[in-house]
Order: structure tokens, then C-alpha cells, then sequence
């Protein structure tokens, strides 16, 4: 199968923290939630802060504390592996795997508006993990479009009312005053500021 192009085309499964031993192994982060989604014989594409995409196949994997630490073929030394860290590994979208109805991929509430109530607060354009419990969605306000920090936003089950991801649509009912804690900076808010 031909390797896709587009950027949309390809998901997420895992991000690359370190390399870990002396063969040339790697300690990645997952970024999804399937059980066993890694394997032995399967084949990724590590995409690099350089833009570059390299097909990679998985050797051997284990568990290691946070991390799962992935062995790939002809990667041997810590020399081989070094240019991975901070590179995702990713599959084509077409290759994900499915979901039970009801589920949603986070990779694609990416372009979704965000609602608390009937206030529309902005668009998602990224989610991150590691900074707690639930990912975060990194939100930009479309009320303040050239504020420099969006919103982060904690995507959790508590505060979600309804996703609709047809409609591009994530509904929430978020506590009181969690907008204003890191709220973009208004204009005059950054003048004060200097």
C-alpha cells in the first residue's frame, strides 16, 4: 500500500520521549487508548521535527514504567535512534482502528467548535496529553482571535454534554470561572501588562 500524503491522511498512536538502552530502543508516549495497539511486525511512520516521514517496522516492545519501549528493525545503536526522539509515529488514518459506537477518535475533534452552553468559546486546534488526567484541548477564541495563549481546556467526561463530530461540534458545561483562569489576554490586558 502507498504511503499517503496529505498531512489529514495520517494519525497519531505515540510520540517518541527518549531513546532508552543501548540497541537503538526507543520510550514512547501513547497517544491513544486501544489495547495492544502495538505489536510485533507492524509497521509505522516516524514523522520528524524536520518534516521528513520514514517507514519504521516494530522489532520487539515492552513495557517500561510510563513508557513503552519500542525496538525497531535496523535501528541498532543509540546513534540510530537519536533522530527519533520527538518524532510521532504514525499510521494511515485508514489503518486506525475501529471504534465502538459511541467513541470518537481525539485526533479528530481537531476543527471542531467548542460550546459551554450556547456560548461558543472557539475552535480546537490541538490536544495534549500529560498534563493531568484528561487530554487537554487547545482552544482559540474566536472572540480574540489574535490573543496569543488559547484556551486549555480539560476534556473530561464531567464537563462533556454531547460530541458531535459530524457537526464538528464538542458541547460542554464547564465549571464556573475556568474560562477566565487562563483566559487569552485582551488587548488591553497585554498593554497593562508591558
Amino acid at each position: 500500500m502507498a504511503a499517503p500524503d496529505a498531512i489529514s491522511e495520517w494519525i497519531t498512536l505515540a510520540v517518541v520521549i527518549k531513546t532508552q538502552g543501548l540497541r537503538g530502543e526507543v520510550a514512547v508516549e501513547l497517544h491513544t487508548d486501544v489495547p495492544d495497539r502495538f505489536r510485533r511486525g507492524m509497521r509505522l511512520w516516524t514523522l520528524g521535527k524536520d518534516g521528513e516521514r520514514r517507514e519504521v517496522m516494530v522489532e520487539d516492545l515492552w513495557p517500561h514504567k510510563n513508557f513503552l519501549v519500542l525496538k525497531f528493525q535496523g535501528i541498532e545503536t543509540i546513534s540510530d535512534a537519536e533522530p527519533l526522539v520527538r518524532a510521532e509515529l504514525q499510521l494511515p488514518r485508514s489503518e486506525r482502528a475501529k471504534l465502538e459506537p459511541g467513541w470518537t477518535y481525539l485526533s479528530d475533534l481537531i476543527g471542531c467548535t467548542v460550546f459551554d452552553g450556547q456560548h461558543e468559546i472557539g475552535e480546537i486546534e490541538d490536544v495534549q496529553f500529560g498534563a493531568g488526567e484528561a487530554p487537554l484541548l487547545v482552544v482559540r477564541s474566536k472572540e480574540q482571535p489574535e490573543a496569543k495563549l488559547p484556551y486549555e481546556i480539560p476534556f473530561a467526561e464531567a464537563y462533556l454534554v454531547k460530541l458531535d463530530p459530524e457537526r464538528k461540534q464538542v458541547r460542554m458545561k464547564l465549571p464556573e470561572g475556568m474560562l477566565e483562569v487562563n483566559a487569552p489576554l485582551a488587548k488591553e490586558e497585554k498593554e497593562r501588562s508591558r
